[in-house]
């Protein structure tokens, strides 16, 4: 038998939602995510004075008002999340077919997020000079970001045993989706590492199994990284740096320099080429007009 859930019903099934999501072994930050989606619209719903249901009058108008104070990039999230929400009440016949199964999410803004040039990565490597923990661990960082073309999460979330200075290999346990994969690196980075790990002995707590950790001896955090980079960026006369610029400038010089887009995706933790896209926009037709000179189309 198919259950209505309104107001109260969509509130108890979100806690059985997360239940399942953890029991799936979903991120925190997917769980988070998620969640947030779902008691945004019950929030919405209660303000509204209307009934707290998945229907697609319901999400399209939820939609119409988040747009009014929000960004495409948000309101889309929040779709998304709403319409895997959907979907498991379906499967666990807590409420008919999925409403929102055809419905078309917020249209994007197409961003293009610059890479950092080699002058740019430079001077952020020199932003870093020095020898305390906190600058040997920043250098290590930014040259294994950009290198390795991982995600930040993924580079807080390494234990000791996960780097391989043997082997210049670090594990990526679990990336995003649930995926693992190991990434290299090279003898520039390697150096940066293991100065950084002869220091990180001194101050690592001993039941501390971080790799990075702060001068207080306990795992850095993204706030921590945050703060740390964007003062080094801003030492270093950079400007509108985000840490993930790392992995969009890490991505575009690996094609730069001839690597293919399936080593790269491999690497990187793509499943699909519209990442793969989406992270090399902004020296695409720098490539495509290089690549146009070689092939000497116009040699007649």
């Amino acid at each position: 038998m198919t259950l209505p859930c309104q107001d109260n019903g969509l509130a108890d099934a979100l806690e059985s939602w997360l239940i399942h999501l953890a029991a799936e072994h979903k991120s925190k930050d997917t769980i988070r995510t998620y969640e947030a989606s779902a008691r945004a619209l019950l929030k919405w719903c209660a303000a509204e004075g209307r009934p707290a249901v998945l229907d697609r009058p319901t999400v399209a108008a939820f939609l119409a008002a988040l747009l009014t104070s929000r960004s495409a990039a948000t309101a889309n999230i929040r779709f998304r999340s709403l319409r895997r929400f959907a979907g498991w009440m379906a499967d666990e016949d807590l409420a008919g077919p999925n409403a929102l199964a055809g419905m078309k999410p917020p249209k994007l803004d197409k961003k293009i997020v610059p890479k950092l040039t080699d002058g740019d990565l430079k001077a952020l490597l020199r932003a870093c000079d020095g020898k305390r923990l906190c600058d040997r661990r920043d250098e290590a960082i930014v040259r294994l970001a950009a290198e390795a073309i991982c995600r930040a999460e993924e580079l807080l979330a390494c234990e000791t045993d996960d780097v391989d200075m043997r082997r210049f290999v670090v594990d990526i346990r679990r990336g995003k989706g649930g995926r693992g994969r190991k990434i290299p690196f090279g003898a520039e980075t390697g150096r940066a590492l293991d100065r950084y790990l002869r220091l990180r002995k001194a101050y690592a707590k001993p039941n501390v199994a971080a790799f990075w950790v702060t001068a207080q001896g306990r795992p850095l955090g993204y706030a921590g990284l945050y703060t740390g980079l964007r003062r080094r960026a801003e030492r270093a006369g950079v400007k509108h740096f985000h840490p993930h610029r790392l992995r969009h400038t890490g991505a575009s010089r690996w094609l730069d320099a001839g690597g293919s887009e399936g080593g790269l995706m491999r690497v990187a933790g793509w499943s699909s080429r519209d990442m793969l896209t989406r992270y090399v926009e902004d020296t695409a037709q720098e490539r495509a007009i290089k690549e146009a000179r070689g092939l000497g189309l116009g040699d007649i």
